[in-house]
């Protein structure tokens, strides 16, 4: 199978990404805005999934979907890359969360330890019909092992596709102390950003 020739037309040079575009030199402002646009668009399925990567300790990689709550977009031609560092939610934030979901949602989270080794597909549905039942009147606690993490950015990369693939890029990241380059630009709430070759 030839994957080499699969091609997508991007957007042209005339809808470059440039600095003058950026709805605010706040990141997370920036964010909120494509993501705003990205949740209008009716070809998006679900504009709140997200790749996650993370590593193990002996640096095996591991890459998975999961809903943000917060950004995607494909059919725009744009994406955020987000580095930072993970914290665990709060058990009470935890707990809110859980039980702001669809009834049948928190039975399946009880039914499902993820990534566990099951026998087959029935064996959910047999656990799902018993939880089902054992909940019909009352709350569904949530598991123990279930619940969110924030990200705190460091970097927040906002890349847009042009069809000649000078992609546009602009990063914003963390001041820390490091030197920057000439093109740097430092910008309050302790963020510079700078344009990237693609």
């Amino acid at each position: 199978m030839d994957l080499g020739s699969m091609r997508k037309s991007y957007r042209s040079d005339e809808e470059a990404f440039e600095e003058s575009h950026l709805a605010s030199l706040d990141p997370i402002i920036q964010f909120n805005s494509w993501f705003q646009e990205v949740a209008q668009c009716s070809c998006i399925a679900e504009p709140n999934a997200m790749c996650l990567a993370t590593a193990t300790r002996d640096g095996k990689p591991s890459a998975r979907m999961v809903l943000l709550k917060g950004f995607g977009s494909d059919p725009l031609n744009r994406q955020v890359r987000i580095e930072g560092s993970v914290e665990q939610l709060s058990d009470e934030e935890s707990e809110r969360y859980f039980h702001s979901r669809p009834k049948s949602s928190q039975i399946g989270a009880a039914v499902s330890r993820q990534s566990q080794v099951i026998p087959d597909r029935e064996y959910l549905r047999t656990k799902n019909a018993e939880l089902e039942e054992e909940y019909k009147e009352k709350e569904v606690p949530r598991p123990p092992e279930w619940g969110g993490y924030i990200i705190c950015p460091s970097v927040m990369e906002f890349w847009q596709g042009q069809t000649n693939r000078l992609h546009d890029r602009i990063v914003f990241r963390r001041q820390n102390g490091e030197e920057h380059s000439p093109w740097t630009h430092k910008e309050e709430g302790g963020w510079v950003y700078e344009h990237l070759a693609p």
